[in-house]
């Protein structure tokens, strides 16, 4: 009898010292310190409005007489992702407006389900309160070409063109709890920082890249957004979409990197098997073909918005 209670505190103080040291480990590496907020945004730039769901962060450019063209970014790198290509169009007359997903940036990181209705939410609201001129075109890449495509089939009349830039297909869910993706992700900073370089063919040509990313990973709700986004965005939704677009005959444009290993090539033959679109294949370029291959593919958005 003795010793069994002797195992059972043994097992016990096991148990409370594990815990202890999981959440040391916790305290050590979370970078999630701060809160988003007014103080956080100082001498930020871009610009801010409230919508429905929180403070959104922005900006535009080009004359307001300009053909409007709103920049969708994607799961997780905010709207510093298009500068080249906002610049490029900014300078060809339109008028171009990017933003930061709700939970990314400088965006706020409302306590909630991240499912696709936030999303179009946000851009419909944005759309309203910028008094943006419609129908517009919208450009998405990666997990943007999801939500661009989802505001598209939800708010048809307002979507005149849509740009896809190696848009996900599938969108996979993890069957992890939340709770334990959340540590995973706390405890694991460095290799969700570095993890962004792989999105690249050549990352050496990216310097500050990763600095650029790991900002946004201090304020409170970042990890809550991207993994409640992976829960509550789903994959079904996104391909029934695609299939619901290609309804609508809309202009579409599709570029591709080659090399894409983020979301492999292969997979936009699966995806012109259900969706109707002018397709530019990039080679030498991996998943952010728009980055490493600035020149060609600006080529090529402006012949499509023009034509």
């Amino acid at each position: 009898m003795k010793s069994s209670r002797i195992l059972l505190y043994s097992l016990l103080m096991l148990v409370v010292l594990g815990g202890l040291g999981l959440y040391l480990v916790y305290r050590i590496k979370n970078m999630e310190t701060a809160l988003m907020g007014e103080e956080a945004r100082k001498n930020t730039t871009g610009q801010y409005i409230t919508l429905s769901d929180g403070v959104t962060h922005y900006e535009s450019g080009g004359p307001d007489t300009g053909r409007v063209i709103l920049l969708v970014h994607g799961f997780s790198v905010p709207y510093y992702i298009w500068n080249i290509t906002f610049d490029s169009l900014v300078n060809r007359g339109y008028h171009v407006v990017r933003y930061d997903e709700y939970g990314r940036g400088y965006s706020d990181r409302p306590d909630r389900d991240y499912t696709p209705d936030l999303y179009t939410r946000q851009i419909s609201d944005l759309i309203g309160a910028l008094h943006l001129k419609t129908p517009l075109t919208l450009m998405g890449v990666s997990f943007g070409g999801a939500v661009a495509t989802d505001f598209a089939v939800h708010y048809p009349s307002q979507v005149s063109k849509l740009v896809l830039e190696d848009p996900v297909f599938p969108f996979v869910q993890p069957g992890t709890p939340a709770c334990i993706l959340n540590y995973i992700q706390a405890v694991q900073p460095e290799k969700q920082i570095s993890g962004q370089l792989t999105d690249f063919k050549y990352p050496e040509h990216f310097a500050g890249w990763t600095d650029l990313y790991k900002v946004q990973m201090g304020y409170k709700g970042f990890r809550q957004a991207l993994i409640s986004t992976r829960l509550h965005y789903p994959g079904n939704t996104i391909l029934s979409n695609y299939r619901a677009l290609d309804s609508l005959h809309k202009s579409i444009l599709l570029i591709w990197g080659k090399e894409d290993h983020t979301v492999p090539y292969t997979y936009s033959d699966s995806l012109r098997k259900i969706l109707h679109t002018s397709f530019f294949p990039v080679g030498d370029a991996a998943h952010l073909p728009h980055l490493e291959k600035p020149k060609q593919v600006n080529q090529q958005i402006l012949s499509f918005l023009e034509n």
